[in-house]
């Protein structure tokens, strides 16, 4: 068994069709919770990671992770029972697509497939799981716009060189960007991902930066203080 261990909970990944990642790490870790917060949706939940840090950072939401793979949705399920929140907890063997409730969820969180067909590989249901041909970003916002609640947030990351296409998409479907996190590997390398936080109304934007290692393995203190509840070396 596959077994990533984090303080306060296991993430089972060995038949899950993304495994654990610094992506899903961040998004849980930073996504931030609107004002009574009530109910929350990981969308392409995978093993379940961001839906349990969420759980353990927020003592009250009820989250629900959709999942389309079925082995990976297994598995999030068997990581929702063995956590302390099962009780918060539901996994949903779906696609986003054919995700249908009449809840508005005041969070919505992302990690979504963005690969391009040349990063691809056989591993269909890998690929599934990272292309952007199986859930483009068009579609996907097009569907958390019909989910979120008025005061609702929706958090994603994707690749820094898809922010502005990204973001003029959200905006025209009156999703705007109250809050971005630009990120990147060392001092010295070009940003690589971006989180962004959107919301209904246009607000004066917050950016920031993070830079996650100053050198190999040796970690920035912005990047220890996200992380520092969750993983077992920080």
């Amino acid at each position: 068994m596959s077994v990533f261990k984090f303080k306060q909970f296991n993430v089972n990944h060995e038949f899950s069709a993304a495994k654990v990642g610094t992506d899903g790490v961040l998004t849980g870790a930073w996504a931030p919770f609107p004002e009574n917060c009530k109910n929350a949706l990981d969308i392409g939940s995978g093993t379940g990671i961001i839906a349990l840090m969420l759980a353990q950072r927020h003592d009250s939401v009820e989250i629900t992770g959709v999942e389309k793979d079925y082995e990976s949705w297994k598995e999030c399920c068997q990581n929702f029972n063995n956590s302390p929140w099962q009780h918060r907890l539901q996994a949903v063997n779906s696609s986003i697509e054919n995700f249908n409730t009449q809840i508005k969820f005041d969070l919505i969180v992302s990690n979504p497939p963005f690969h391009t067909e040349s990063t691809l590989s056989p591993n269909l249901r890998r690929d599934m799981a990272r292309s952007a041909s199986h859930l483009s970003f068009s579609k996907l916002v097009k569907k958390v716009e019909t989910l979120l609640s008025k005061q609702g947030f929706f958090v994603i990351i994707f690749p820094y060189s898809s922010k502005e296409e990204n973001l003029k998409t959200a905006m025209e479907n009156q999703l705007f960007p109250q809050q971005i996190l630009n990120i990147k590997g060392t001092p010295s390398t070009n940003y690589k991902r971006c989180l962004i936080r959107f919301g209904r109304k246009q607000v004066e934007m917050i950016e920031e930066n993070l830079v996650i290692e100053k050198e190999r393995h040796h970690y920035t203190e912005e990047f220890r203080h996200l992380v520092k509840d969750f993983y077992l070396k920080m």
